[in-house]
């Protein structure tokens, strides 16, 4: 069956491109298109193109066009393909999608073009997700992640560790099928250390994760404190723009206010705040109390001080019902006369930063002190890191697994107990790559994916 689909945004751009894969890609391609120079597209070589026009099944011109031609199996989905490229009107690009579904192909379903280059052997299903990952990419470290991923880091990880999984599986089986032939006595001593060294590298892998979906998905920061403490400033400094009103008196903020930003490489979904106060004003009240629950909700606190003034009752109580492991202090206003007892917040929060938001001073330090509460200091994306739900679930399942083998070893179990521990950890890793998993599961990773892809 061969498929088609536009591959660009369904939004107008300088160009449209609809992909054609599968046996037919060629032959359908010749019913749309008309190279200037009369070669069919059936006898271009691949990974060439060619200028002309694209019409409907009764001979309307579409569009100028370009023929871009790949050979199967050196094309991204191992079949010949065709790409058809236009201006970027979205009627034009649609047009000339309808008209090569009359030719023959078949709408693509989501993920389709990266599913058969899965299936067709040209990546494994790590790097198939991190395609994806690409895609939907909103900030550096994220995008070099993915990259990394597609370029098979993550699965040489999973290989060297399936490797020496392998080797232990194959040699405890050997031995213990055939006992009384010449076959080489288990290195129980080797063999322990092996499990440890895969043990660290799942560990490590597994510790990956959750830096990894801070850097896609970003953390969602609540900017808090009282009011006329410079929340609405500071908000505005890291958005780089007038995002929340920002006046003398108290009380402005009365909603909460939210804005995604890139702080240090780490992509944050901040939210300011009404000040924490007691207020006769029942709007403001509201204000309150909608801040008080994106406090409780939130991954990581600002704690704005105004260190310009003596702190006030309230905010002693306040800064108590914190977890000071999830707080940043913002020991703002260091361009006025400092009168808080600063001493006292800094015994409270040990990570705090000294701060003027309205001249901009301190912004690196801030920057260094987040990536040192969000551990994302020796973050390195090109490595080779877990980014879905799915290869966390199989990673897990692997290291449990090898703790099991590990624990049957140390208890003084025979070595069958190891060898199906080990082999469990394999398939596992397997399932990780994709060598062996269920149906079910490849379509659920590839319904994720957008048409076109």
């Amino acid at each position: 069956m061969t498929i088609a689909a536009i591959s660009t945004a369904a939004a107008p751009g300088g160009i449209g491109i609809v992909r054609i894969s599968g046996k037919q890609a060629r032959e359908i391609a010749d019913q749309v298109f008309q190279a200037k120079n009369g070669r069919k597209t059936k006898e271009m070589k691949g990974y060439t193109a060619a200028f002309g026009e694209a019409f409907t099944k009764d001979g309307e011109k579409i569009d100028d066009a370009v023929a871009l031609v790949f050979s199967a199996p050196k094309s991204y989905t191992g079949e010949d393909t065709v790409e058809l490229s236009c201006h970027g009107g979205l009627y034009v690009t649609q047009k000339l999608l309808q008209s090569v579904v009359s030719a023959g192909a078949v709408l693509a379903e989501k993920g389709e073009f990266t599913k058969r280059a899965f299936l067709n052997g040209k990546m494994d299903l790590a790097q198939a997700e991190a395609v994806m990952q690409l895609i939907s990419a909103n900030g550096e470290q994220a995008a070099k992640a993915a990259v990394a991923g597609n370029s098979g880091a993550l699965s040489h990880k999973i290989a060297d560790m399936k490797s020496r999984l392998t080797d232990m599986a194959a040699h405890l089986s050997v031995w213990a099928d055939f006992p009384d032939d010449d076959v080489p006595q288990v290195d129980e001593k080797k063999l322990h250390e092996d499990l440890h060294i895969v043990e660290k590298a799942l560990t490590d892998l597994l510790n990956s994760f959750d830096q990894g979906k801070m850097m896609r998905e970003g953390v969602s920061v609540v900017i808090a404190g009282r009011t006329n403490a410079g929340k609405s400033t500071l908000m505005n400094l890291l958005s780089g723009c007038e995002r929340s009103i920002v006046t003398h008196f108290e009380g402005t903020t009365r909603d909460v206010v939210e804005e995604s930003v890139m702080l240090g490489g780490i992509p944050l979904k901040l939210a300011d705040t009404a000040g924490i106060r007691e207020t006769e004003d029942p709007v403001e009240q509201i204000g309150v109390s909608l801040s008080k629950e994106k406090i409780k909700s939130a991954q990581l606190i600002l704690a704005v001080f105004d260190i310009s003034r003596p702190l006030e009752e309230s905010e002693w109580e306040w800064m108590e019902q914190l977890d000071s492991r999830h707080v940043i202090a913002i020991l703002n206003k260091t361009d006025l006369e400092r009168q808080a007892n600063v001493e006292k917040i800094i015994e409270k929060f040990p990570h705090y930063v000294y701060l003027s938001a309205a001249q901009g001073n301190g912004l690196v330090d801030l920057e260094k002190i987040l990536a040192k509460v969000l551990q994302t200091e020796d973050y390195d994306p090109l490595s080779g890191i877990l980014y879905t739900e799915r290869q966390r679930a199989d990673t897990e399942r692997a290291l449990i697994a090898v703790r099991e083998a590990i624990s049957a070893y140390e208890s003084g179990l025979t070595l069958d107990a190891v060898t199906i521990c080990v082999e469990d950890s394999l398939t596992a890793l397997c399932e990780l790559t994709g060598e062996n998993v269920s149906e079910s599961v490849i379509s659920e990773v590839f319904e994720q994916f957008c048409v076109g892809k």
